[in-house]
């Protein structure tokens, strides 16, 4: 039976990355940081894995269910590492497969830069 599990919506814990892209200009520490994880899905191919893997059922997919997006094994290896690298997956080896889990930090860090900062 696979196991499953509800990804809760977090608000991004310590400064995992940003302000609202509304609230202030963004620092140089914070525009590197911000960079490395749109840099990251900025690749069709990486952005197609990050939303298949978001979207699988349970928040979670082998990388057996998710490596059909157009592109030999290797490459599909090598755009999941840079997901991993950017901190927007993680992953978990079950025997021969790897099983890879949205960080639920990250999607709320990205939600968080890109909503506009409240009215004061």
């Amino acid at each position: 039976m696979p196991r499953t599990r509800d990804l809760p919506l977090l608000k991004p814990e310590g400064d995992w990355c940003c302000p609202p892209l509304t609230e202030r200009p963004l620092t140089a520490e914070e525009g590197e940081r911000t960079a490395v994880m749109f840099k990251a899905l900025g690749d069709p191919v990486r952005l197609r894995l990050f939303s298949a893997v978001a979207s699988h059922q349970g928040g979670e997919a082998c990388v057996c269910d998710i490596s059909d997006v157009g592109v030999s094994q290797p490459t599909v290896s090598h755009h999941l590492k840079k997901l991993r690298e950017a901190g927007l997956l993680s992953s978990e080896r079950r025997g021969t497969w790897v099983y890879y889990h949205v960080e639920p930090a990250a999607l709320a860090a990205m939600g968080a830069l890109l909503t506009q900062a409240a009215a004061t």
